[in-house]
């Protein structure tokens, strides 16, 4: 399966998805133009990837900021996710959130609530 990887900008964030690993991760800023189009291949990508997915999915999100059209995106990724959860698969989500960033910490706790896979909040120290 083809790595999607792509260099974060000061509007978008660093992705590199490897399906051969089972490892996806999102990091830096999420405000695109437009958040559909950017997001729009990496949903297409995990689409294709829970067809065939590893044992283990590990997907790693270190945003320092989003938007509320970048949310719904996000959600729409982790809807994928929870699909491929509830098919018996192991997904491991690693929400990391600077210690005093109490929004992005909720945002996380949010996300957990709403498609039923669990997150690991991790702390960064400064």
């Amino acid at each position: 399966m083809e790595k999607v990887f792509y260099d974060g900008t000061p509007k978008t964030p660093g992705v590199d998805f490897d399906g051969d690993k089972g490892e996806l991760r999102l990091k830096g800023r999420s405000i695109p133009e437009n958040s559909i189009e950017f997001y729009k291949p990496l949903i297409e990508w995990l689409e294709e990837y829970v067809s065939r997915p590893q044992a283990i999915t590990t997907v790693n999100i270190q945003l320092e900021y989003f938007n509320t059209s970048s949310s719904k995106c996000l959600l729409d990724l982790f809807k994928k996710l929870e699909n491929l959860s509830k098919k018996g698969n192991e997904v491991v989500v690693n929400w990391y959130y600077e210690e005093d960033d109490e929004d992005m910490l909720e945002a996380g706790e949010d996300y957990q609530s709403i498609i039923g896979v669990p997150f690991k909040m991790i702390e960064i120290q400064e």
